[in-house]
C-alpha cells in the first residue's frame, strides 16, 4: 500500500494544515473544496506560512516553490481518482461524510485508503457506506497541523493490519508521532481533555478562582503549555460545544455535559479566537 498521491476533502484550517504537512513531506496532494474562492483562501494560506519560513531562513524560495508545486486545487472529485490515500477534513456533518465516501468509493481504485480527521464521529459508521471498510481508518490531525507532532490513527473491528500499517508508516513520513487507539467517540486526546477543559468553565462558573488564576494554576502546577480556558478560546468554543454534545449523547456521564456558561457564551457569539471574543478579548 505505497503512498504517493494524497486526495485531501476540505481546504478550511484543518485541511490546509493537512496539505501543507503533506506537500512538504514530499507527497503529491490534491485538495477539494467547494468553491473556487475557499480553494484560493487555503492555498493562499498555506504560502503565507510557507513564506514566513522563508523570510526566517528555515526553507529556500525553491523549496517553497517546489512544495506549492505538488499541491493541485479543485472543486471536483475526479482528480481523487489517481489518489493513493483520500483524508477528509470537511465539517462534522455525518451526512456530507457519508455523501462524500460513497461517491469516491465508485471513483477511486481498489486500492485507495480513506481516512476521516473527525475529532468526534466514529469512523466505522463513515465506513458504513462503503464496500472498502478493510481500508478505513481516521487520521486525527492537532492544530496547527504543521506544528502538532501528534497523529491519532483509529481502527475500526473492520480495519485491516495492511490500512492501519500504512497509516501508521504515512502518519510517520509526515514527521508525526502516530498513536493507535479504537473507534471509540472522542479517541484518546478528546475523552480525556474535553472533561478537563469543561471543569475549567466549571470552576470559573463557581467563582472557584480568576479566569487568569484557572489558567495560571494549570500551567505552573502541571507544566501545562497554555491554561485550559486559554486552549477553550483556540480550539473554539463552539467547536468544544458540539464535541461534548456528541459525547453527553454517547456516554451519558455528567463529566461529559456542557456548563450553562459555555452555551450562553457560543448563543452570543463568543466563541474565542475566531470571533475576537473568548475567555479572553483578541
Amino acid at each position: 500500500m505505497g503512498i504517493k498521491k494524497v486526495g485531501v476533502l476540505g481546504c478550511g484550517l484543518m485541511g490546509a494544515g493537512i496539505v501543507e504537512t503533506a506537500a512538504r513531506a514530499g507527497f503529491q496532494v490534491v485538495v477539494r473544496d467547494i468553491s473556487d474562492e475557499f480553494l484560493s483562501r487555503g492555498i493562499g494560506r498555506i504560502g503565507k506560512n510557507l513564506g514566513r519560513a522563508v523570510k526566517k531562513g528555515r526553507m529556500s524560495q525553491d523549496d517553497m516553490d517546489a512544495i506549492l508545486a505538488r499541491i493541485e486545487g479543485t472543486t471536483e472529485l475526479a482528480p481523487f481518482a489517481s489518489a493513493d490515500l483520500v483524508i477528509e477534513a470537511v465539517m462534522e456533518n455525518l451526512e456530507l461524510k457519508q455523501g462524500l465516501w460513497k461517491e469516491l468509493d465508485g471513483l477511486c481504485p481498489a486500492h485507495t485508503i480513506f481516512a476521516s480527521n473527525t475529532s468526534s464521529l466514529k469512523i466505522g459508521i463513515q465506513a458504513e457506506v462503503t464496500d472498502r471498510k478493510d481500508r478505513f481508518v481516521g487520521l486525527h490531525f492537532f492544530n496547527p497541523v504543521p506544528v502538532m507532532k501528534l497523529v491519532e490513527v483509529i481502527r475500526t473491528d473492520e480495519t485491516s493490519d495492511a490500512t492501519h500499517e500504512a497509516a501508521m508508516a504515512f502518519s510517520r513520513d509526515l514527521g508525526k508521532d502516530p498513536i493507535t487507539c479504537i473507534d471509540s467517540t472522542g479517541f484518546v486526546v478528546n475523552r480525556l481533555l474535553i472533561p478537563y477543559l469543561l471543569d475549567a468553565i466549571r470552576a470559573l462558573e463557581k467563582g472557584i478562582a480568576s479566569r487568569e488564576d484557572i489558567d495560571k494554576g494549570m500551567i505552573l502546577g502541571c507544566g501545562h503549555p497554555m491554561g485550559p480556558l486559554s486552549l477553550l478560546d483556540f480550539v473554539g468554543l463552539d467547536t468544544t460545544l458540539y464535541i461534548a454534545g456528541i459525547m453527553s449523547d454517547e456516554f451519558g456521564e455528567p463529566q461529559y455535559k456542557a456548563p450553562e456558561l459555555l452555551k450562553t457564551m457560543v448563543a452570543a457569539g463568543k466563541l474565542g479566537r475566531k470571533s475576537g471574543e473568548g475567555f479572553y478579548s483578541y
